[in-house]
């Protein structure tokens, strides 16, 4: 596995006592070593072990989930859920747990040493982020137990439910928040590391709330208790959220000779050979997202998507790879505007957060603002994605056309977030929620070649991941049921209606 070397240094984690493939974080019983630099030092380390690592592998692994990009071959495991999906050889726990995390806690212990609650509030809001990604792909995880910038390691950690975590995750978004409004001794970018908002505190507070609201917004199927489903909360927090694509979170590359100053996903990143073409899935709804008769295209599809060498925009079907077909007929997965050498990664864009605060008016009964933020978050990232002005305009009227705040749905919404939101592991808790659904997501089928061993039902789809099989090994005692009939067919508790 290829990481990106220049930002390891950052990690607090050693690596000494661990193998050379296994890095688990409960595997080091290694002492915090915090003494050493002051918080302006380590904030990029941070950021980009968030995006690099963290974000990269909670995207790689559900890219065949998602449907957004496929393998050559068929039966890739985590396109068709089977072989070592099955046996936890999985890494987002392990980047999560040892290059994320690690850096995040000790910006905490760092912000507070060197009087600087701003480095307090990255460290928190980036926690959030990388927590909030874990438990949305595990369920129930490890937080109070793990590295924390001044305790020993503990190599059997105990987990918190996911209730937990959520209640966890919102509360240090608030303190975040509140921190970020007090005085500071450092700036955030004294030395240049802050490269995602360069310094600009008002900035990562409007990325706190976007984050607030996208986790609140998973509680759409809790209806009691006291994490229930709150839309007037979700709306306030989408006010306070990023308001433009100037504010939107992310890590940009230069796409250079370094092969970790280029997008991941791209031909020349270290995850290039995970996306080798683009899924017929979402080929085809870019062909006709809104669903008319004719078909109307959308004008993103040919910036995102590469043309197929022998014409045409063509998908290859999940899981089945691409058989006796030639690959010239098909769109590579690089070379578009998510997977080019300098593609940034998106943590939050502004299309997000329209498009949560579409849904949550929509549940609400608030049709027409429901339709006005749906407008708004399409019209978003219509611009991101750099479609020329009069496209935007007659797509946008389109809109206005065919959808209206009269038929304005939550397959609307839902597509259109699917389409904005490409390479970001959200879109998978997205799909869960709406029940794999193939009314809100038109044209989704299961992949080729599923597991029918695990998932034998065409209405069956994997719902969570396995854990490591290294955490399993060393901490049995403490972590749920990790057999795959259960852990890979269980609903998360987000997606359990209450």
């Amino acid at each position: 596995m290829k990481l990106l070397k220049y930002i390891i240094v950052f990690s607090v984690t050693l690596i000494t006592s661990c193998s050379d493939d296994y890095f688990d974080v409960n595997s080091s019983e290694t002492a915090p070593s915090t003494e050493s630099l002051p918080p302006q030092y380590r904030i990029q380390g941070a950021i980009e072990n968030t995006t690099g690592t963290a974000q990269y592998r909670g995207t790689r692994e559900v890219l065949g989930i998602m449907q957004y990009g496929s393998q050559n071959v068929a039966d890739y495991y985590s396109e068709t859920w089977s072989s070592s999906l099955t046996t936890g050889r999985y890494f987002l726990w392990q980047n999560a747990y040892v290059y994320s995390l690690p850096n995040t806690a000790d910006l905490i212990v760092l912000g507070k040493k060197y009087n600087a609650p701003n480095y307090v509030a990255v460290g928190k809001i980036l926690r959030a982020y990388i927590l909030g990604m874990t438990t949305d792909q595990y369920g129930d995880i490890v937080i109070g137990d793990t590295y924390d910038g001044e305790s020993s390691m503990n190599i059997t950690p105990k987990f918190v439910t996911q209730k937990e975590a959520y209640q966890t995750i919102l509360q240090m978004l608030d303190e975040a928040i509140e921190e970020l409004n007090q005085a500071s001794e450092i700036d955030l970018n004294q030395e240049d590391g802050d490269v995602l908002y360069q310094g600009n505190q008002e900035n990562w507070i409007k990325f706190a709330n976007s984050i607030k609201a996208r986790y609140l917004n998973h509680l759409s199927k809790k209806s009691s208790g006291d994490l229930a489903y709150d839309a007037d909360a979700i709306i306030e927090a989408c006010n306070n959220a990023i308001n433009s694509n100037v504010f939107n979170a992310q890590k940009n590359y230069g796409g250079g000779e370094m092969e970790n100053d280029n997008q991941p996903f791209s031909e020349n990143g270290y995850g290039s050979s995970r996306f080798d073409y683009f899924s017929d899935f979402f080929v085809e709804l870019l062909k006709n997202p809104l669903q008319l008769e004719p078909a109307y295209e959308d004008p993103r599809l040919p910036l995102i998507v590469p043309e197929a060498v022998n014409g045409g925009y063509h998908g290859v079907v999940t899981g089945s790879g691409l058989g006796d077909a030639s690959g010239d007929d098909f769109s590579v997965g690089n070379g578009g505007f998510y997977t080019s050498p300098d593609s940034p990664t998106y943590m939050f864009t502004y299309s997000e957060v329209k498009f949560i605060s579409a849904e949550a008016k929509f549940r609400k009964g608030d049709l027409e603002g429901a339709y006005v933020d749906f407008k708004e978050g399409v019209k978003a990232d219509l611009e991101k994605v750099t479609v020329a002005p009069e496209k935007i305009n007659e797509y946008l009227a389109k809109l206005d056309d065919e959808v209206g705040s009269t038929n304005i749905s939550l397959s609307h919404i839902f597509v259109q977030k699917y389409i904005a939101n490409m390479l970001n592991p959200e879109t998978w808790v997205d799909m869960r929620r709406a029940d794999y659904s193939s009314d809100i997501y038109p044209g989704l089928q299961r992949p080729e070649n599923v597991n029918l061993d695990i998932f034998p039902n065409e209405d069956d789809w994997i719902q969570a991941m396995m854990y490591e099989y290294n955490e399993e090994d060393r901490n049995y005692e403490n972590m749920p049921d990790n057999n795959p009939n259960v852990r890979l067919t269980t609903p998360l508790w987000w997606n359990t209606e209450e």
